[in-house]
């Protein structure tokens, strides 16, 4: 499953940081992050529970980048 999330990022650099902390995130398939579009792409493996998913996501996003906002 795949899901588009807004994000709020300061620059493209940080949406980089954001995207490899996210990609490592126990259940995500894939991560995309557009900076000039701020949104994330997320692709989820398969039975995984994305409310919780996305929660370590934002977790693992904060960590890298704490003035950063994943909207989920």
């Amino acid at each position: 499953m795949k899901k588009t999330y807004k994000i709020d990022v300061d620059c493209a650099a940080c949406a980089n940081n954001m995207e490899e902390a996210a990609k490592k995130t126990e259940g995500v398939k894939d991560v995309v992050v557009n900076f000039m579009t701020l949104k994330m792409k997320v692709e989820f493996e398969e039975g995984a529970d994305v409310d919780t998913v996305m929660k370590n996501v934002r977790a693992a996003c904060k960590k890298v980048e704490d003035d950063c906002e994943v909207y989920i």
